[in-house]
This record gives C-alpha cells, sequence and structure tokens, in this order.
C-alpha cells in the first residue's frame, strides 16, 4: 500500500514551553509526519525564534498578528494543502497538545482499515489521565449497525465532531469543504469545521491514538468563559442559524442543548454580568450579520501566506 503523507498543522500564542513539548512529541513518533507546519500566532515570547533555533525542518509560518485559533488553523491548513509537496493528511492541533508516540500511527492503522473516512480523532486526556470533557466529540447519531461494527474492530466508534485537539482529515474533504472559518476566531471554530466536513461523510475517534490536552484545569466548555461568552455566543448564533454544517434536525436539537447549556453556565457564574453582556452583544452581532470570507479576514496578511479560501473551494 502506498505511503499516504501527513502534515502535522500546530497553531500556537505565547506558550513557547508548551510548544517545544508538542513538537518533541511529533518528532518522536512511530510514524513521524512527513511535514510539520507551524503558525506562531502573533506571539511575543518568542515563539518564532524557538521553533527557528531548535526545530529548523518546521515549517514555520509568523503572523504579525493574533488571528485567533480559527484563523492560525485556516493558515496552517492552507499551507500544508497548497505546497508543491500537499499532503494527504492534514493532522491539526493546539500548542498544548502532546500526542503519545503511537498517536499517529494508529490514525492512520484506522484510516486504512475503515471505508473512507474523512475524520479520525484522538482520545483526548488531561494530565491525569482523565479523558479531557473539553475534547470529547459528539458521538454520530443514527450510525448503522455495520458502521458501528467496523469501526468497533479498529478500536474506534463514529462521531459527527471533533476538537482541534489532535484531528487527522482527509486533504480532498477539505478541498470540498473549505476550510476553517477565520472570523469565528475562538470557541465553536472546530466544531464547525469538522461538521462541515462529516456533514455527507464518516468520522471515527480512534481509542488507541492517545494525546494529552495540557489546560491549566480540568473542565468543559461550560466553565465560566467570562468575556469570551460573547465569541461563544455570536458564533453559535453563526453556526445554528447561517452555518451549513448541519442538517435541519440538528439544528434543532443543538438550539435546545445550547440554550441549556448557557442558562447553566450564567447560573452558575460569579461574573453573571460580564456573561449578560456577552449574551445581548453576541445574539445582536450574530443576527445582524454573517461570518466574513477568510479572505477579507486576513486581507492584511502579507503573500504568499494567505490565498483564500477560494482556492481550495467552499466558502463559509
Amino acid at each position: 500500500m502506498q505511503r499516504k503523507s501527513v502534515a502535522a498543522v500546530v497553531v500556537a500564542y505565547n506558550r513557547r514551553e508548551l510548544l517545544t513539548e508538542t513538537l518533541t512529541a511529533l518528532l518522536a513518533q512511530e510514524r513521524v509526519p512527513d511535514r510539520i507546519v507551524v503558525v506562531d500566532n502573533g506571539s511575543t515570547d518568542g515563539t518564532s525564534e524557538l521553533v527557528s533555533e531548535r526545530f529548523p525542518a518546521v515549517e514555520l509560518t509568523t503572523l504579525p498578528r493574533n488571528t485567533g485559533g480559527a484563523g492560525g488553523f485556516a493558515v496552517g491548513v492552507e499551507r500544508a494543502l497548497l505546497a508543491g509537496q500537499g499532503a494527504d493528511w492534514v493532522w491539526l492541533m493546539d500548542d498544548d497538545t502532546v500526542p503519545g508516540p503511537g498517536a499517529l500511527g494508529a490514525l492512520l492503522d484506522a484510516a486504512d482499515r475503515l471505508a473512507e473516512p474523512e475524520l479520525l480523532a484522538s482520545r483526548v486526556v488531561w494530565t491525569d489521565g482523565r479523558d479531557h470533557p473539553m475534547n470529547m466529540p459528539r458521538v454520530r447519531p443514527f450510525a448503522d449497525a455495520a458502521d458501528r461494527g467496523d469501526a468497533e474492530r479498529v478500536g474506534a466508534y463514529p462521531v459527527r465532531s471533533a476538537s482541534f485537539v489532535s484531528t487527522l482529515v482527509r486533504a480532498s474533504a477539505v478541498r470540498r469543504a473549505g476550510l476553517p472559518i477565520a472570523d469565528y476566531f475562538l470557541w465553536n471554530d472546530d466544531f464547525e469545521f469538522t461538521t462541515r466536513l462529516l456533514r455527507h461523510g464518516r468520522g471515527y475517534l480512534v481509542r488507541g491514538s492517545t494525546v494529552t490536552h495540557k489546560t491549566k484545569v480540568f473542565g468543559g466548555t461550560d466553565a465560566d468563559p467570562g468575556p469570551r461568552f460573547y465569541l461563544e455566543v455570536r458564533n453559535k448564533v453563526w453556526l445554528l442559524g447561517r452555518g451549513r454544517s448541519l442538517g435541519p434536525l440538528e439544528r434543532l436539537l443543538y438550539v435546545g442543548s445550547t440554550l441549556r447549556r448557557w442558562a447553566r453556565t450564567i447560573a452558575r457564574s460569579r461574573r453573571r454580568r460580564v456573561l449578560a453582556d456577552g449574551l445581548v452583544r453576541g445574539l445582536r452581532d450574530g443576527l445582524a450579520r454573517g461570518p466574513r470570507h477568510n479572505a477579507d479576514v486576513l486581507a492584511d496578511l502579507p503573500a504568499p501566506l494567505v490565498v483564500g479560501q477560494r482556492a481550495l473551494g467552499g466558502r463559509p
């Protein structure tokens, strides 16, 4: 079987020590990625200098400003796919992700044994080995028995979404569905992107592929977000009201679950006034307009860093 090329894409922002762990773990993989692309998202802590000095084989893109995780992954994925040696698979992760030695190999093995998956995600644990609630993918509803059985035989299960913490995506799926939407900046960008890829395709979580997500605290996305609640609300309004990643029934189900989670988050918060302000502004801005095209959001970046989403097909 012909070897498939893999480009790992890491988005970094002011966490050079954690990034060092990530890159060291990538280079120590039993199946090392063919390329490693790092997007320095406007860091001010010497991240780019660290990568240049200690990891000279890494393809480094240094952005002049912080474009958020969404913008960083849009740039990184585009670079991985549009280079002369465009990858067959793109492995996405944040700079606080530390993959175990066999993480990539297990994903690729599952890709070979399953029927044309578009996406494969790792099991994500916290520093103490517990499954990280922040990165639990949504199980694919209504997966047929044959698909569940095939997945179980390779130690996997069907999913409808994944996070940007060790997710392997098929290049052809990205070319068909488009890049991450940069205007999301933070929050829900990975959910929108992966559900868009999987709207008409199959994705799986592979239990044998494990990574550690070294967040400061253990918890889910309904922890008190403070001012960032604005982004949660605005982006969810975009996703549920204007996006093309969910079907009609899915939209209804997610509207209900989202409203319940928002109510729970506000009720538990010690900064209810801050969250209430974010709720009002997020609803207002999310309803007023949809996300802008990547080429417009990232227009100030120097060429050829960003060619624009049109180059890969698809748009928000």
